[in-house]
């Protein structure tokens, strides 16, 4: 029994150190603007995480709008979800996969087009949350030009949130966002001759 409220003792004295660290911490974040999230690495979920915080905006009443980049040609359960909320405005790429239109020309046309999208959103102060998902290939690939996503980003409204998605997040991108997750592959269902699964993976 004595050792009992001695651990129970402990266990006080180190929870109340720390929400006395986190307590200041919370009371020196005092800053309220727009961030830049980006959610990289080769792992799954980066999408999933965004649309996670769609659907936590979307719930506070938040305007939103998503742009899919690279996905689109099959039944994606996140637009099902959200494209007629009337919080969410949803644009879609759709061609699908490099490899499976096999023409630069073709990628270049359809990217081109969803920036389109993509850099109104980023002029609109009454969008509050805007999720480009898969982006980074765009970039990657020369598809979209860099420096002109860039200055979209940095001079859109000094409220709106923005989530960007996809693997090999450029350098330049990196050092001008406020959060960044880095997912990593550590095992996949798919790599083990398991196809895609409807739910877990679109």
């Amino acid at each position: 029994m004595a050792e009992g409220n001695s651990r129970a003792a402990r266990h006080k004295r180190a929870m109340q150190r720390k929400k006395e660290h986190v307590d200041k911490r919370i009371a020196a974040a005092t800053e309220s603007r727009g961030l830049l999230i980006v959610l990289t690495g080769n792992g799954k979920g980066k999408s999933s995480s965004a649309f996670g915080m769609l659907a936590r905006s979307v719930g506070h009443g938040l305007r939103c709008a998503v742009v899919q980049f690279i996905k689109g040609t099959w039944d994606c359960g996140e637009q099902r979800l959200f494209a007629d909320n009337p919080l969410v405005e949803f644009h879609v790429m759709g061609t699908g996969f490099t490899w499976e239109t096999q023409s630069r020309e073709t990628d270049i046309a359809a990217a081109k087009s969803a920036w389109a999208n993509a850099r109104a959103l980023l002029r609109n102060a009454s969008v509050e949350l805007v999720i480009l998902d898969e982006l980074t290939y765009m970039l990657t690939y020369g598809y979209l030009d860099k420096a002109e996503v860039l200055e979209a980003l940095r001079g859109r409204p000094p409220l709106q949130h923005v989530v960007i998605t996809g693997r090999n997040a450029s350098r330049e991108l990196l050092e001008i966002a406020d959060t960044i997750s880095e997912v990593k592959d550590v095992r996949h269902a798919f790599n083990h001759g398991v196809q895609a699964q409807k739910g877990l993976d679109y």
